[in-house]
Protein backbone atom coordinates (compact mmCIF):
# COMPACT_ATOMS: atom_id res chain seq x y z
CA UNK A 1 0.00 0.00 0.00
CA UNK A 2 2.68 2.39 0.45
CA UNK A 3 3.66 2.35 -3.31
CA UNK A 4 0.08 3.94 -3.79
CA UNK A 5 -0.14 7.67 -3.36
CA UNK A 6 -4.14 7.24 -2.65
CA UNK A 7 -3.85 4.45 0.02
CA UNK A 8 -1.33 7.38 2.15
CA UNK A 9 -3.30 9.37 1.54
CA UNK A 10 -6.51 7.59 2.99
CA UNK A 11 -3.69 6.92 6.10
CA UNK A 12 -3.11 10.57 6.44
CA UNK A 13 -7.33 10.65 6.77
CA UNK A 14 -7.77 7.93 8.60
CA UNK A 15 -5.49 8.92 11.12
CA UNK A 16 -6.40 12.87 11.40
CA UNK A 17 -9.59 11.63 11.92
CA UNK A 18 -9.36 9.25 14.77
CA UNK A 19 -6.92 12.08 16.68
CA UNK A 20 -9.54 14.54 16.28
CA UNK A 21 -12.26 12.77 18.17
CA UNK A 22 -10.02 11.18 20.74
CA UNK A 23 -8.31 14.80 21.92
CA UNK A 24 -11.45 16.55 23.04
CA UNK A 25 -12.35 13.48 25.34
CA UNK A 26 -9.16 13.53 27.07
CA UNK A 27 -10.93 15.27 29.53
CA UNK A 28 -13.17 12.39 30.23
CA UNK A 29 -9.93 9.80 31.68
CA UNK A 30 -11.07 6.44 32.67
CA UNK A 31 -7.40 6.13 33.88
CA UNK A 32 -5.55 9.15 33.79
CA UNK A 33 -2.79 9.05 31.50
CA UNK A 34 -3.66 5.75 30.21
CA UNK A 35 -7.33 5.65 28.44
CA UNK A 36 -10.70 7.43 28.24
CA UNK A 37 -13.89 7.43 27.41
CA UNK A 38 -13.71 7.07 23.62
CA UNK A 39 -16.46 7.27 20.99
CA UNK A 40 -13.53 7.68 18.94
CA UNK A 41 -12.82 3.58 18.64
CA UNK A 42 -15.75 3.31 16.41
CA UNK A 43 -13.27 4.94 13.63
CA UNK A 44 -10.29 2.34 13.22
CA UNK A 45 -13.47 -0.24 12.80
CA UNK A 46 -15.01 2.23 10.43
CA UNK A 47 -11.81 2.82 8.60
CA UNK A 48 -10.49 -0.53 8.43
CA UNK A 49 -13.92 -1.77 6.20
CA UNK A 50 -13.38 1.30 4.20
CA UNK A 51 -9.59 1.47 3.66
CA UNK A 52 -8.51 -1.93 4.49
CA UNK A 53 -4.56 -1.61 5.40
CA UNK A 54 -4.58 2.60 5.31
CA UNK A 55 -7.15 2.35 7.76
CA UNK A 56 -4.63 0.36 10.13
CA UNK A 57 -2.12 2.34 9.97
CA UNK A 58 -4.17 5.56 10.90
CA UNK A 59 -5.24 3.65 13.92
CA UNK A 60 -1.71 3.51 14.98
CA UNK A 61 -0.58 6.97 13.96
CA UNK A 62 -3.79 8.55 14.87
CA UNK A 63 -3.37 7.25 18.51
CA UNK A 64 -0.12 8.29 18.77
CA UNK A 65 -1.37 11.88 17.99
CA UNK A 66 -3.81 11.43 20.33
CA UNK A 67 -1.57 10.64 23.11
CA UNK A 68 0.30 13.65 21.90
CA UNK A 69 -2.38 15.82 24.00
CA UNK A 70 -2.35 13.33 27.27
CA UNK A 71 1.69 12.59 27.39
CA UNK A 72 3.74 9.97 25.89
CA UNK A 73 5.40 7.27 27.56
CA UNK A 74 6.85 4.03 27.12
CA UNK A 75 3.12 2.34 27.20
CA UNK A 76 2.61 4.24 23.90
CA UNK A 77 4.57 1.67 22.19
CA UNK A 78 2.09 -0.97 22.84
CA UNK A 79 -0.67 1.24 22.04
CA UNK A 80 0.91 1.94 18.58
CA UNK A 81 0.66 -2.11 18.27
CA UNK A 82 -2.63 -2.79 19.49
CA UNK A 83 -3.86 0.06 17.24
CA UNK A 84 -2.87 -1.16 14.46
CA UNK A 85 -3.86 -4.54 15.01
CA UNK A 86 -7.45 -3.08 15.93
CA UNK A 87 -7.63 -1.48 12.52
CA UNK A 88 -6.20 -4.92 11.20
CA UNK A 89 -8.21 -7.63 12.38
CA UNK A 90 -12.15 -6.03 11.09
CA UNK A 91 -11.41 -5.90 7.20
CA UNK A 92 -8.53 -8.91 7.26
CA UNK A 93 -11.36 -11.15 9.26
CA UNK A 94 -14.10 -9.87 6.79
CA UNK A 95 -12.93 -10.74 3.48
CA UNK A 96 -11.51 -13.94 4.06
CA UNK A 97 -14.72 -15.51 3.75
CA UNK A 98 -17.19 -12.95 2.00
CA UNK A 99 -17.20 -10.04 -0.51
CA UNK A 100 -20.64 -8.87 0.92
CA UNK A 101 -20.39 -5.30 1.67
CA UNK A 102 -20.22 -4.85 5.91
CA UNK A 103 -23.14 -3.04 5.90
CA UNK A 104 -25.39 -5.26 8.31
CA UNK A 105 -28.33 -5.30 6.88
CA UNK A 106 -29.15 -8.66 7.56
CA UNK A 107 -29.26 -10.80 10.87
CA UNK A 108 -26.61 -13.05 9.74
CA UNK A 109 -24.72 -10.00 8.68
CA UNK A 110 -25.56 -8.05 11.87
CA UNK A 111 -24.17 -10.72 13.98
CA UNK A 112 -21.08 -11.45 11.77
CA UNK A 113 -20.24 -7.68 11.79
CA UNK A 114 -20.36 -7.71 16.26
CA UNK A 115 -18.40 -10.87 15.90
CA UNK A 116 -15.52 -8.90 13.84
CA UNK A 117 -15.43 -5.93 16.25
CA UNK A 118 -15.73 -8.14 19.41
CA UNK A 119 -12.39 -9.93 18.34
CA UNK A 120 -10.90 -7.09 17.02
CA UNK A 121 -11.91 -4.77 20.49
CA UNK A 122 -10.45 -7.86 22.45
CA UNK A 123 -7.20 -8.04 20.87
CA UNK A 124 -6.83 -4.38 21.30
CA UNK A 125 -7.37 -4.76 24.82
CA UNK A 126 -5.28 -7.70 24.92
CA UNK A 127 -2.61 -6.13 24.09
CA UNK A 128 -2.21 -2.74 26.20
CA UNK A 129 -3.03 -4.63 29.12
CA UNK A 130 0.22 -7.03 27.91
CA UNK A 131 2.38 -4.31 27.59
CA UNK A 132 1.58 -2.05 30.45
CA UNK A 133 1.35 -4.54 33.28
CA UNK A 134 4.44 -5.92 31.78
CA UNK A 135 6.08 -2.44 32.18
CA UNK A 136 4.36 -2.13 35.54
CA UNK A 137 2.15 0.35 35.27
CA UNK A 138 -1.00 -1.27 35.73
CA UNK A 139 -2.77 -4.40 36.48
CA UNK A 140 -3.88 -6.51 33.35
CA UNK A 141 -7.14 -7.27 35.61
CA UNK A 142 -8.70 -3.60 35.48
CA UNK A 143 -7.27 -2.32 31.97
CA UNK A 144 -8.12 -5.20 29.63
CA UNK A 145 -11.47 -5.39 30.69
CA UNK A 146 -11.59 -1.67 30.69
CA UNK A 147 -10.20 -1.13 27.46
CA UNK A 148 -12.33 -3.91 25.90
CA UNK A 149 -15.95 -2.75 26.73
CA UNK A 150 -14.83 0.90 26.05
CA UNK A 151 -13.72 0.24 22.42
CA UNK A 152 -16.36 -2.75 21.74
CA UNK A 153 -19.51 -0.96 23.12
CA UNK A 154 -18.63 2.39 20.75
CA UNK A 155 -17.82 0.28 17.90
CA UNK A 156 -21.12 -1.93 18.22
CA UNK A 157 -23.18 1.31 18.46
CA UNK A 158 -21.73 3.64 15.87
CA UNK A 159 -19.57 1.47 12.95
CA UNK A 160 -22.68 -0.06 11.94
CA UNK A 161 -24.75 2.92 11.27
CA UNK A 162 -21.45 4.87 9.91
CA UNK A 163 -21.10 2.01 7.66
CA UNK A 164 -24.28 1.78 6.30
CA UNK A 165 -23.90 5.38 5.39
CA UNK A 166 -20.47 5.96 3.84
CA UNK A 167 -19.82 2.12 2.46
CA UNK A 168 -22.54 2.81 -0.36
CA UNK A 169 -20.79 6.38 -1.17
CA UNK A 170 -17.38 5.75 -0.98
CA UNK A 171 -18.03 2.15 -3.38
CA UNK A 172 -19.74 4.34 -5.85
CA UNK A 173 -16.80 6.52 -5.84
CA UNK A 174 -14.44 3.72 -6.20
CA UNK A 175 -12.88 5.10 -2.55
CA UNK A 176 -12.67 1.91 -0.99
CA UNK A 177 -9.07 0.23 -0.26
CA UNK A 178 -10.02 -2.73 -3.47
CA UNK A 179 -10.89 0.00 -5.57
CA UNK A 180 -7.19 1.74 -5.21
CA UNK A 181 -5.16 -1.66 -4.41
CA UNK A 182 -7.20 -3.73 -7.28
CA UNK A 183 -8.33 -7.47 -6.73
CA UNK A 184 -6.47 -9.64 -4.55
CA UNK A 185 -5.91 -13.58 -4.69
CA UNK A 186 -7.86 -14.99 -2.16
CA UNK A 187 -5.31 -17.41 -0.03
CA UNK A 188 -6.96 -21.05 0.16
CA UNK A 189 -9.65 -22.49 1.85
CA UNK A 190 -7.55 -24.48 4.64
CA UNK A 191 -5.03 -21.06 4.84
CA UNK A 192 -8.01 -19.07 5.73
CA UNK A 193 -9.63 -20.83 7.89
CA UNK A 194 -6.68 -21.50 9.86
CA UNK A 195 -5.80 -17.99 10.10
CA UNK A 196 -9.00 -17.45 11.85
CA UNK A 197 -8.46 -19.91 14.07
CA UNK A 198 -5.28 -18.87 14.92
CA UNK A 199 -6.07 -15.04 15.83
CA UNK A 200 -9.50 -16.00 17.23
CA UNK A 201 -8.28 -18.84 19.66
CA UNK A 202 -5.22 -16.87 19.86
CA UNK A 203 -6.79 -13.69 20.90
CA UNK A 204 -9.02 -15.03 23.44
CA UNK A 205 -6.48 -17.61 25.02
CA UNK A 206 -4.27 -14.54 25.72
CA UNK A 207 -7.13 -12.77 27.29
CA UNK A 208 -7.79 -15.42 29.33
CA UNK A 209 -4.45 -16.21 30.16
CA UNK A 210 -3.25 -12.74 30.94
CA UNK A 211 -6.39 -12.66 33.51
CA UNK A 212 -5.55 -15.37 35.30
CA UNK A 213 -1.71 -14.86 35.85
CA UNK A 214 -2.46 -11.05 36.52
CA UNK A 215 -5.04 -12.21 39.55
CA UNK A 216 -2.83 -14.78 40.87
CA UNK A 217 -4.92 -17.89 39.45
CA UNK A 218 -2.00 -19.81 37.11
CA UNK A 219 1.29 -19.33 36.02
CA UNK A 220 1.81 -20.62 32.73
CA UNK A 221 5.31 -23.35 33.20
CA UNK A 222 6.73 -21.10 30.27
CA UNK A 223 6.51 -18.20 32.39
CA UNK A 224 10.57 -18.68 33.90
CA UNK A 225 10.83 -14.59 35.09
CA UNK A 226 9.08 -13.97 38.26
CA UNK A 227 9.06 -10.37 39.61
CA UNK A 228 7.43 -8.59 42.31
CA UNK A 229 5.13 -6.71 40.29
CA UNK A 230 4.15 -9.97 38.22
CA UNK A 231 5.39 -8.00 35.23
CA UNK A 232 7.83 -11.14 34.16
CA UNK A 233 5.28 -13.43 34.44
CA UNK A 234 2.48 -11.81 32.44
CA UNK A 235 5.49 -10.98 29.64
CA UNK A 236 6.32 -13.83 28.92
CA UNK A 237 2.63 -15.93 29.88
CA UNK A 238 1.40 -13.96 26.77
CA UNK A 239 4.15 -13.78 24.47
CA UNK A 240 3.63 -17.17 22.84
CA UNK A 241 -0.20 -16.99 22.68
CA UNK A 242 0.19 -13.27 20.89
CA UNK A 243 2.86 -14.74 18.54
CA UNK A 244 -0.21 -17.73 17.30
CA UNK A 245 -2.28 -14.28 16.56
CA UNK A 246 0.57 -12.91 14.62
CA UNK A 247 1.10 -15.93 12.46
CA UNK A 248 -2.93 -16.01 12.12
CA UNK A 249 -2.88 -12.33 11.25
CA UNK A 250 0.23 -13.34 8.23
CA UNK A 251 -1.92 -16.37 7.00
CA UNK A 252 -4.51 -13.81 6.23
Amino acid sequence: MWRSTRMVVLTAISAALYASILIPFKVVPLIPGVTEFRPASAVPVVCSFLFGPAGAWGAAFGNVIGELFGGLGPGDVFGFIANLAYGFVPYALWETFTDAPPTARTVRGGVALLAVIAVAALLCATIVGWGLNMLGFHPFTLLAPLVFVNSAVASAVLAPLLLRVLHPRLAKAHLLYRDVLGPRARPSWPRRLLGVSLVVSGTVAAFTTGWLVASGRWVPPWAVLHTASGGGEIGLGLLPLLAVVLLGCLLL
